[in-house]
């Protein structure tokens, strides 16, 4: 037990001894430390940044940040400018002049801290603070209260968007006005050949009336088209286009009908220049005696006096620019649904507007299956708004009862018509219906589209979307892919390619059809 004791009382001696050891040994190195230069970590930190930027200033961040001058400032600067139009409208000229001061000097400091990168301090916040501060109480204490800053700048952001509303309408009707006025080329080019056709010689127009007389005008084993237009440059691009694309082109006829005053230049055109042996007829469609009030009441209501004042009156009382448009009291316009009678013996044709351009052979259509539909169409309904709701009043139980409003609307432009089914159908009295109840404008406002939704309901085969391409009149972002794998491009909207303000990566497609050469044209385009 003794031996015990001693070994545990000597090992107990030496841990004491090992601490106090490592105790003296300790405090003499830290001795030592502290009579080191106290320049040496000094001059260590020094040479480690010697080479190092400090950071530069986030100005966002400084400008976002609650703690900082700059903050402070930008929001004074906000207060100060709706007390300068409020002191503006009240004739205080002068504080609004102290005002725009102290707002320029302030702009001046943000931008001077901007520059060099480092925070604004103090002193230099302090001249410009004070000032806004001073010159912000002077305009409360005269009565510029919040209560009448928010009136004051709900009135401002109202006449903001009166003034853009305006702006927009504006717009909008000088666009429509643009695109409504004959270019001074297409009018010089009508007045040339009108007067080459009044002096030419019986022989030429012998020739036009055997065209007219033509039986590859009523032979179903030939591929027709028919074209409604007083253009006589646009029926040209569309004909050509076609007839440059086509596999077997003289196998084509073209039925275009004008009116009386484009009639003689649509001749003379058409006859001086070569189409690849395609026939080609002209007519006018004042020659359509069956055509008339009696008969048709669309041709009623545009010879209707109110229909007219509608159409052509008081652009204030006018909810639509779109209505001032001529095309929409043009009989032209309309004759899409009459086809069957213009043309009694034939059993399918291709419709075309005149602002298309053919760039595949269209023959390849006549022999698609309609599955027992008059009307082969491509579909717009990609986007919601292209529904038969975006076109027709389903607040009226005549519409809602017998439509769905969601069911897909379809473009004209490029139709192919099964005339044989379209008799059966009798489509043409459907349209004539549909016509007699909208008399008050109420079912649809205007255009074609929205009555031929309703006679062709039901109808209508959906075809595959290359066929017809549309938007090139109006929108610059459609796809190049799209466009070169089309049949037909559509320049529906204002923008058509004839035009100045037609868009400039599409008109070359419509230029490529045009025949520039024709001393008539190059003579109209350099006058």
């Amino acid at each position: 037990m003794r031996r015990r004791r001693v070994a545990r009382r000597r090992l107990l001696s030496w841990i004491w001894l090992l601490l106090a050891s490592f105790s003296l040994a300790g405090f003499v190195l830290f001795m030592l430390h502290q009579q080191q230069d106290p320049s040496h970590p000094t001059l260590e930190r020094d040479t480690g940044t010697e080479n190092v930027s400090p950071p530069r200033l986030n100005f966002t961040e400084e400008v976002t940040s609650a703690s900082s001058f700059a903050r402070q400032l930008a929001e004074q600067m906000t207060l100060a400018k709706a007390y300068v139009f409020i002191a503006k409208e009240h004739n205080n000229l002068h504080l609004a002049w102290e005002l725009s001061s102290k707002i320029r000097s302030c702009q001046l400091l943000l931008s001077k801290a901007a520059m060099r990168g480092q925070p604004i301090s103090l002193d230099e916040a302090r001249p410009v603070v004070s000032g806004l501060s001073a010159l912000i109480y002077k305009a409360q204490d005269a009565h510029y209260d919040i209560a009448t800053t928010m009136m004051t700048m709900k009135s401002h952001i109202q006449a903001l968007e009166e003034r853009a509303n305006a702006a927009t309408v504006q717009t909008t009707v000088f666009g429509q006005s643009v695109a409504e006025a004959i270019p001074k080329s297409l009018h010089c080019l009508m007045i040339k050949l009108t007067s080459e056709w009044l002096s030419e010689p019986l022989s030429r127009r012998e020739v036009a009336d055997e065209n007219r007389n033509s039986p590859r005008l009523v032979d179903n084993n030939l591929y027709h088209f028919c074209i409604f237009t007083d253009n006589v440059i646009a029926a040209s691009v569309v004909v050509n286009s076609t007839v440059s694309n086509a596999d077997h082109p003289k196998q084509l006829v073209f039925h275009v009908v004008t009116n009386r005053v484009s009639y003689k230049a649509m001749q003379s055109w058409f006859l001086s220049n070569d189409f690849k042996g395609s026939a080609i007829e002209i007519q006018s469609v004042e020659e359509f005696s069956w055509f008339n009030a009696s008969y048709s009441p669309v041709v009623k209501q545009l010879l209707d006096t109110d229909s007219r004042a509608y159409y052509f009156g008081d652009q204030e009382t006018s909810s639509e620019s779109k209505v001032r448009n001529p095309k929409y009291l043009s009989l032209l316009n309309h004759l899409r649904f009459y086809i069957p009678e213009i043309y009694p013996q034939l059993e399918k044709i291709v419709f075309l507007d005149d602002d298309v351009v053919v760039q595949k052979d269209l023959t390849p259509l006549f022999s698609l299956d309609l599955h027992g539909n008059v009307n082969g169409a491509v579909e717009t309904c990609l986007e919601a708004f292209h529904r038969y709701y975006k076109y027709l009043n389903f607040s009226d139980p005549l519409i809602s009862s017998k439509f769905d409003p969601q069911a897909c609307g379809w473009a004209f432009g490029m139709n192919v018509f099964d005339l044989i089914v379209w008799r059966k159908a009798n489509v043409t009295a459907r349209y004539h219906y549909w016509q007699e109840q909208n008399r008050e404008r109420t079912l649809w406002k205007l255009g074609t589209l929205p009555p031929g939704l309703l006679a062709f309901y039901g109808l209508t085969e959906p075809l595959d979307r290359r066929w017809h391409v549309l938007g090139l009149g109006y929108d610059v972002n459609i796809d190049n892919r799209l466009i070169e794998t089309a049949a037909v491009i559509h320049y529906n909207g204002n923008m058509k390619p004839w035009l100045k303000i037609a868009i400039g990566r599409y008109k070359p497609f419509w230029l490529k059809f045009l025949n520039s050469s024709h001393p008539y044209l190059q003579d109209c385009v350099t006058a």
